[in-house]
């Protein structure tokens, strides 16, 4: 869409956002004020925050769930749900004490036995709730209050681990749900957080809607990003999605929703000429872009053909588009981990990039990773602001290379399903598809989903590295700060060589609200405590 069509949405939109079928005037202004309307970034798909790592779920966790831990803006593990914890002098006992009072939403208290439940479920679905299960002996629940973990082994790392705050955050949810098969999502929404979330007004594709839950107790403290107190200002919370940017953008200006997740680059200058909208950057440490090989089907099971790729795209070209080309919000980062987490090197200088001016040795280096023409099929999630113009960008410079590109365009809910099949391409499956990780949530190798070697436990694209896990683990089980570095830098090394992902570079993406919001935090999500109308 041209910015002339965007101009004309936005100085013409007249949006029936606002339920207006309220009888007296006043009865509608008081709802208008007590409700907090944000447009996400995407539909929710999947409402288990658990079974989807999308930014969306784990935001739509944070509403109706909490977690035992939480981390403060300098990422460090800091109590939430518990009180504190204490450990035995080998190692081996965890005991973590609840906070008094703590309920869900329909009533019940929350009990050591639905922590351990809680966390038992996650472990088999997390990348670094995994390493913390194959530690775990055996879990004490006989103390309704105190929840004791029993270790195999020391596990230096706990809080890390079940206070992480993205991508499968350890959320607490009640032992009958938390009981059900790991391997299908929860349905029923019931946590502790400070919303409950409504089901009855679910509208897939148009509404998610919650209501504050007075039964929540917040901590004591001011909040940092998931720790602290979360004090919900707001009786209710709509998410309106609106799948057109302009359109929800044109909302906002209007006054019809106070807040807009992501707000696309193109539209900032419209929306920074509005005195009554703020422009923030969204997330301190930044998002990676990062695009994903299909290691279990040809031609990508070639880590000839990954590096081949790796030396050719330019991270710029991708940086620019999804910024609209305003240098000062992004990052070029030629490492598998985020440059924006202190202690990474540049590792990959010299190998990002390293053919994309020199066509002659391009064509040669073509040749020489045994590529035989097949077809690349690249999906691509044409209804995200951040992720399609990643699409268009791989499937261009791909057939400048010389590979066979098929650009494949759908909504992000069928690329989330899409995803998941390891067929063929020629039969429904897949070559590359391309994400986006808030930096914080892949900072160091047990964290760092797009270079674990899982394979079929993994992300989906399967990369399977005995030699990673490895790493991982001793890196889970050194603890002083001189042997972490060393096994970083060498898991780093590992994953240049074999490219499971391509790191795409670093932007700061923007999010847009109404200027009579207050107390917006930074952070991987958009948090839905300490905000509040002034």
């Amino acid at each position: 869409m041209s910015l002339r069509r965007r101009n004309l949405m936005l100085a013409t939109a007249a949006l029936p956002l606002v339920d207006r079928a309220l009888a007296r005037p006043a009865l509608a202004q008081n709802r208008r004020a007590a409700t907090l309307r944000l447009v996400p970034s995407t539909d929710l798909v999947s409402l288990d925050p658990v079974f989807s790592t999308a930014l969306v779920a784990v935001q739509h966790g944070y509403h109706v769930f909490d977690t035992l831990y939480g981390v403060d803006s300098a990422m460090r593990p800091q109590p939430q749900m518990a009180e504190g914890a204490t450990i035995s002098d080998d190692g081996r006992i965890w005991s973590i004490r609840l906070r008094e009072g703590l309920l869900f939403h329909d009533g019940t208290p929350v009990r050591s036995a639905d922590c351990a439940a809680s966390l038992e479920r996650w472990s088999r679905r997390d990348t670094f709730g995994r390493a913390y299960g194959a530690a775990v002996e055996r879990y004490d629940t006989s103390d309704s209050r105190v929840l004791r973990i029993h270790l195999k082994r020391p596990f230096p790392r706990l809080l890390d681990a079940i206070g992480k705050p993205h991508s499968a955050p350890a959320f607490i949810m009640p032992e009958r749900l938390a009981r059900s098969a790991p391997d299908q999502p929860v349905t029923e929404m019931i946590g502790s957080g400070p919303y409950r979330f409504l089901p009855d007004e679910l509208d897939s594709g148009n509404l998610i809607a919650y209501t504050r839950f007075d039964g929540y107790k917040p901590r004591a403290g001011n909040p940092e990003w998931t720790s602290g107190g979360k004090v919900a200002h707001f009786e209710r919370v709509e998410w309106r999605v609106i799948a057109d940017k302009a359109t929800s953008v044109a909302a906002l200006q209007q006054g019809e929703v106070d807040w807009v997740e992501n707000l696309p680059a193109d539209l900032e200058p419209l929306v920074a000429r509005n005195r009554q909208v703020k422009v923030e950057n969204a997330d301190p440490l930044g998002t990676e872009l990062v695009l994903r090989f299909n290691h279990s089907v040809a031609p990508f099971n070639n880590p000839e053909l990954r590096r081949f790729v790796m030396a050719v795209v330019q991270q710029v070209d991708y940086l620019a588009t999804v910024t609209g080309g305003k240098s000062e919000d992004w990052r070029e980062c030629k490492a598998m981990f985020p440059c924006t987490i202190p202690g990474i090197e540049e590792l990959g200088r010299q190998k990002f990039g390293a053919l994309a001016s020199n066509p002659a040795r391009m064509a040669e280096a073509l040749k020489a990773t045994g590529y035989g023409g097949e077809k690349v099929v690249v999906i691509n999630a044409a209804d995200s602001a951040a992720i399609a113009p990643l699409g268009l960008v791989t499937a261009e410079r791909l057939r400048q290379a010389g590979l066979n590109v098929d650009l494949q365009d759908m909504d992000w809910g069928t690329l989330l399903q899409r995803r998941l099949s390891k067929a063929p391409v020629d039969q429904g499956g897949w070559g590359i598809y391309h994400s986006t990780w808030p930096s914080i949530a892949i900072a160091n190798p047990v964290l760092n989903t797009t270079v674990r070697g899982e394979g079929e436990r993994g992300w989906p694209g399967w990369y399977e590295s005995a030699e990673m896990e490895r790493l991982t683990a001793d890196w889970l089980a050194v603890e002083d700060d001189a042997g972490r570095d060393r096994l970083t830098h060498e898991a780093h090394a590992l994953a240049l060589r074999d490219v499971p992902s391509l790191p795409l570079g670093i932007y700061f993406p923007k999010t847009a609200y109404r200027a009579d919001l207050q107390g917006v935090l930074g952070g991987s999500v958009r948090y839905p405590w300490n905000v509040r109308r002034a």
